[in-house]
């Protein structure tokens, strides 16, 4: 089996912990609050989300995985195309005038707590990256 494809076929739970660390310093990075931190994951009960930043692990679900796999694109994306990083994680909040975002900030796109926005943002990076 190719290292791509046992990378495909881990089980969720075998990836909850080097997701959620990367997740909370991802948060850290982008200067993230606590409520924004709980909304981009999918609104997890309070208990679980303070239980996962304390010991950075746990078994987050398939969603969950899929929104972190989403930011830390987000992110990558970022870094490429804004060389200084602190310009790069002050898009994020920055209106926007791009159609997708209405004059409002990527952040606010990727509140809406769908997983689709962080979908579309990551797509359009992705896009601008070429």
């Amino acid at each position: 089996m190719q290292p791509q494809q046992q990378a495909d076929t881990l089980p969720a739970r075998d990836l909850g912990g080097p997701a959620l660390r990367s997740f909370f310093r991802l948060a850290e990075a982008w200067q993230l609050r606590v409520a924004e931190q709980r909304k981009l994951l999918g609104d997890p009960p309070e208990s679980t989300f303070y239980k996962w930043k304390r010991e950075q692990d746990g078994a987050p679900g398939r969603d969950v995985i899929e929104r972190i796999s989403y930011l830390l694109g987000i992110f990558k994306a970022l870094q490429i195309l804004f060389p200084d990083p602190a310009q790069a994680d002050a898009w994020l909040r920055r209106p926007n005038q791009a159609a997708l975002f209405g004059g409002h900030s990527a952040l606010e796109r990727m509140l809406s707590g769908n997983v689709a926005d962080l979908f579309v943002v990551r797509q359009y990076l992705d896009a601008q990256r070429g």
